[in-house]
């Protein structure tokens, strides 16, 4: 796979890991209710970690653009 294709791969692949993560976050901080991940401090971590992976990703794809 070429560098280019990789790099076009990461954005929409780094927005949905960015996007899941920020609702595990959210669901871990309580802010959104009503599953078995609210108020867990595991999902919160979890979701920071992802959201932080996510926008990485989104990054490196969004550097080789010219």
């Amino acid at each position: 796979m070429t560098e280019l294709r990789v790099r076009r791969v990461a954005i929409p692949i780094g927005l949905v890991i960015f996007l899941l993560g920020l609702v595990w976050l959210l669901q871990g901080v309580d802010i959104l209710p009503g599953s078995m991940m609210s108020g867990s401090q595991f999902w919160a971590s979890a979701g920071a970690l992802a959201v932080v992976v996510g926008l990485v990703m989104i990054g490196f794809g969004l550097a080789g653009k010219k």
